[in-house]
């Protein structure tokens, strides 16, 4: 199994549309697609704010839902709609996300190339390739993407003309040694990192 995870510093920074277009420019990999929420009192930590992705049954600590609607325009609609074979929504409690690993690991067991949207999944699962994505113009920093910056295998980052990095914590920005992909909406991806992944996998 091929493992390629998507990350990011903060919410609504591309980090699905850049997932749907490498489903879509490298169909032919017969993608499964994960998209991991944790949550807790009422929010979620994906973004932070008050949502329903808390399963109903509280008796047991995850949830997976097989998404099979594509017309809809939920993340997960999305990426089945880019042309992922699979795509599944993964759920669990903030602070739990390896009770649900076992799982995870029994579903992917055949499956050939997995795209999945976290960053704390690597405290898990070692991917082939993980990609964070950043835009200079958003202040906030999820301290697991501070935590996994040096397990980047590249960076992703939003050109803008104008912005530069000011986060606390992250000097330099970005590190010299990886490569950096500078992208645009509304894809957050460009041929050069779309070859750059199919080498890698």
């Amino acid at each position: 199994m091929k493992l390629v995870v998507i990350g990011g510093h903060s919410r609504n920074i591309g980090k699905t549309s850049l997932a749907a277009r490498l489903i879509s420019e490298l169909h032919d990999r017969n993608w499964t697609a994960l998209k991991i929420t944790q949550f807790g009192h009422g929010v979620c930590s994906t973004d932070g704010d008050p949502c329903d992705c808390q399963p109903a049954d509280l008796d047991h600590p995850y949830a997976i839902t097989r998404e099979d609607n594509a017309c809809g325009e939920t993340d997960t609609a999305r990426l089945l709609r880019a042309g992922a074979r699979d795509v599944y929504w993964v759920r669990t409690r903030i602070g739990e996300l390896s009770a649900v690993i076992p799982a995870v690991r029994k579903l992917l067991a055949d499956r050939s190339h997995v795209l999945m949207e976290s960053n704390s999944i690597l405290d898990h699962l070692r991917p082939d390739l993980y990609l964070p994505v950043f835009d200079f113009a958003v202040p906030d920093f999820k301290s697991s993407s501070r935590y996994f910056l040096n397990r980047a295998d590249a960076l992703v980052i939003r050109d803008r003309a104008d912005a530069a990095p000011s986060w606390d914590g992250v000097d330099p920005f970005p590190p010299a040694d990886r490569p950096v992909f500078l992208v645009r909406p509304p894809d957050y991806c460009s041929p050069p990192l779309v070859q750059f992944v199919a080498r890698r996998i």
